[in-house]
């Protein structure tokens, strides 16, 4: 793919995971906590895999975090313990945010907080930023 498609699709990407996170935060107001969890590791799993499509590589999986310790230039990412913490708080979110099999004898609702949706919004943002920094110093 040319650079130009390659940036062209990791803005659609990136663009997408914004649009998550708002979704998220839309969520938390009507305090659905545990879609806004979801919402918060879709918005942190786009930004990442933004990143992948810039460099012209298709990513695989929906792991937040091994997609930041398998992105092949991890090591040009600032901060990289920091950005896998966050892609491992926004795992936790992916399956169990949506299935009541996923958690003994609850249902989402039940389980996830209005802090637990914080946190997830604030490491998907800080996700975003980073990516948008990262994409920005690559041009």
């Amino acid at each position: 793919m040319s650079l130009a498609k390659s940036r062209y699709e990791a803005e659609r990407w990136l663009r997408t995971a914004e649009e998550d996170l708002h979704a998220a935060r839309v969520l938390l107001e009507a305090q659905q906590h545990a879609q806004s969890c979801f919402y918060s590791q879709q918005s942190g799993e786009k930004a990442v895999k933004a990143l992948w499509y810039l460099i012209d590589v298709d990513p695989w999986g929906h792991s937040v975090q091994k997609l930041i310790i398998d992105f092949p230039r991890k090591n040009d990412l600032p901060d990289l313990e920091k950005w896998i913490s966050w892609g491992a708080l926004l795992d936790k979110f992916y399956i169990p945010t949506r299935y009541p099999n996923g958690l003994p004898d609850l249902t989402p609702g039940q389980v996830y907080t209005r802090e637990d949706a914080l946190h997830g919004q604030e490491a998907a943002q800080a996700l975003i930023a980073g990516c948008r920094a990262w994409m920005d110093s690559a041009k």
